[in-house]
């Protein structure tokens, strides 16, 4: 089973701090309840008790049950029915195809890449106090961290990323469409991937958790060989998840189609994302993983 390459920590510490101040926001969430500013939309203005999550910094120390921590010497919160946490999903595509580059820049392999994106936002779910659920997922099945929430679990959250390793297979349409039937709660859901899927679908899935009342997120991680391959001449093309081959020649006219399809390709995921409300961001592992998150998301409305 394919490794990441050894390299710099999942979430420098620079970075961190950066993100600590940010928190998720979900604008079309249909079903469930989140807390704070993000009032629900299922149980109208109700104050009634709903349940209890752990204290994490920051929070109103109003909303503590003194009873609990008399008893436990452990602080609670109590959610009441119109504060519950939002449920954030973050779903790793962990295919061969992700194992790429093989060798060179080791912060361009695409793996690694998606790693830092779920990890950074990963660390501010948990920071918020948001119900947080992280999903590796290929043909060989789905390897899951949580549901969980609080800071706490941030080196847990950590560790479990470094073990995901590439191999196999994905099919999106299988992975995201099995993912909606097994989520109890429907959330903001951001699924990174290079998008390199069986036969290249991808909206049943995309549907199918539309229709369970989640936000969805697309982003597309592709290494830049792939955006612009650096080859020319008679090439053998290996697919690293199938193992097809294929015999190909590659000159300036081949790569202006490969181009053009590129672009073409990148266009249409966003036209059929913009028509259902779901959000995509494509990306080039060349580019700092973290702008996404500090300007991109935030400019979408999606981080504040």
């Amino acid at each position: 089973m394919s490794q990441e390459p050894a390299g710099p920590a999942l979430l420098p510490e620079a970075v961190r701090r950066r993100l600590e101040p940010l928190m998720l926001v979900a604008g079309k969430v249909r079903v469930g309840a989140i807390k704070g500013d993000r009032r629900s939309i299922k149980r109208g203005t109700s104050i009634e008790f709903a349940d209890y999550r752990n204290y994490v910094a920051g929070d109103d120390l109003r909303q503590l049950d003194w009873n609990i921590y008399a008893r436990l010497e452990r602080p609670y919160i109590k959610l009441l029915e119109d504060e519950e946490d939002l449920a954030v999903h973050l779903i790793l595509d962990a295919s061969a195809s992700m194992d790429f580059p093989p060798e060179g820049e080791p912060d361009q392999h695409k793996l690694l890449y998606a790693k830092r994106i779920v990890a950074g936002l990963a660390y501010i779910s948990l920071t918020s106090g948001d119900r947080l659920t992280l999903t590796a997922v290929n043909d060989l099945g789905m390897a899951s961290f949580g549901p969980t929430r609080g800071r706490a679990q941030s080196i847990a959250m950590l560790r479990f990323l470094s073990d995901v390793a590439a191999d196999g297979i994905t099919d999106l349409d299988a992975a995201l469409s099995d993912y909606a039937i097994r989520a109890r709660r429907p959330g903001l859901t951001l699924v990174v991937s290079d998008m390199f899927s069986l036969d290249g679908a991808y909206l049943d899935g995309l549907n199918a958790l539309l229709s369970r009342g989640h936000e969805v997120v697309f982003v597309h991680v592709l290494a830049p060989e792939e955006a612009q391959p650096p080859v020319v001449g008679d090439l053998s093309l290996v697919d690293v998840e199938t193992e097809l081959q294929q015999e190909v020649t590659v000159d300036g006219t081949m790569l202006g189609i490969y181009q053009q399809r590129l672009t073409a390709w990148r266009a249409e995921i966003r036209e059929e994302c913009l028509r259902r409300g779901a959000h995509y961001f494509p990306l080039e592992t060349d580019a700092p993983w973290e702008r996404l998150i500090l300007s991109d998301m935030r400019r979408a409305g999606l981080l504040k």
